[in-house]
């Protein structure tokens, strides 16, 4: 095994160890506390929550786990949820809170911030950051040029056996969420059982398919795009051999998801955390740590990205991503769960 292989094994075993379920950073709090439920990696989100107690003398207790996993945690608490705040690794999961009615309205100076595309339509919850769909590939084995447009392309014969993603994944998950809501769940059905029978790979996780391509085990893969941005920067850009593309507009692979905040509970803090974190110090810190687009106008997207305006998803409307428990039985009908 290679360097490069090891590294890469060592940040995916070091994602998985900070999706424990809802560990607490204290482990007591009091009625002066905001609690808040994180579905996003603590490494990430850690240092923006222990920045905002700094400046506002706001103690904050945040419990971190995986987004589907913390979901289902609210959605099983109800009204009798300790959380005060929700962050949430991508759109769907804040329309199902929305749709069973759990969440705060916000004040329109927050969702106001954003474009409207990347937030809710209701301002039941707000985007912080947005992150594209992406066709990786390893470079050494194709030309720019070779690489489909399209993910139905990918049930093609010649692609056999040199397609990965990650079906267990949240944001994979997310994808075939937004595939149902675009094109039906006949043509996402479809597409999946094509994807079987062509010998797709499948992975634990991005970060285990992105190794996958950077090390020639398949020739390229479905992830989101910062994954590689965050390779990069911990290798140079000179020692990583994928690259990507984008899918062509309105493509279902072409999704264009982001990660959101709402409030939960009338806490007197609550909506402070999730104004503070659309403003531009936190906006500013998700370009440079995470690689994503900041949602804030004004704030520069990362380097080498195209601009965010030019990235044409299939839906109109995040807030379809909601249904992910059908998205869950179509996978496990297709075996791929």
């Amino acid at each position: 095994m290679n360097s490069r292989t090891r590294r890469l094994r060592l940040g995916a075993l070091l994602a998985a160890l900070t999706l424990a379920p809802l560990a607490a950073c204290s482990s007591e709090g009091d009625d002066d506390t905001l609690v808040v439920y994180v579905g996003r990696d603590e490494g990430l989100v850690g240092p923006l929550l222990k920045q905002f107690t700094d400046e506002t003398d706001i103690e904050v207790d945040a419990r971190y786990t995986a987004t589907p996993d913390a979901l289902a945690l609210l959605l099983e608490e109800g009204e009798d949820t300790p959380a005060d705040v929700f962050v949430s690794q991508d759109a769907g999961a804040l329309g199902a809170l929305s749709e069973a009615g759990m969440l705060q309205t916000l004040p329109e100076e927050i969702t106001g911030q954003v474009p409207a595309q990347f937030t809710s339509a209701d301002d039941t919850w707000v985007g912080l950051t947005a992150r594209a769909r992406v066709i990786a590939y390893n470079s050494e084995k194709l030309d720019e040029d070779q690489v489909p447009t399209t993910v139905g392309a990918l049930t093609d014969e010649k692609w056999a056996g040199r397609v990965g993603f990650p079906p267990g994944n949240a944001s994979f998950q997310a994808f075939v969420t937004g595939f149902r809501a675009a094109e039906g769940d006949d043509a996402a059905r479809q597409w999946l059982t094509d994807m079987v029978a062509n010998d797709v790979q499948t992975f634990e996780n991005n970060l285990d398919t992105l190794e996958a391509i950077e090390n020639g085990t398949v020739d390229l893969g479905l992830i989101n795009h910062y994954y590689l941005f965050g390779l990069r920067a911990e290798l140079g850009a000179e020692n990583v051999v994928t690259e990507l593309k984008f899918p062509e507009a309105g493509d279902p692979g072409a999704l264009v998801n982001v990660t959101g905040a709402a409030t939960l509970s009338d806490h007197p803090d609550a909506e402070a955390l999730v104004e503070w974190l659309v403003a531009e110090d936190a906006q500013q810190y998700f370009a440079e740590e995470t690689f994503e687009y900041p949602l804030l106008p004004g704030v520069e997207a990362p380097e080498g990205l195209p601009e965010l305006t030019s990235l044409k998803g299939p839906l109109e409307d995040l807030a379809e991503l909601e249904d992910l428990e059908a998205t869950l039985a179509m996978l496990e009908e297709v075996g791929l769960s």
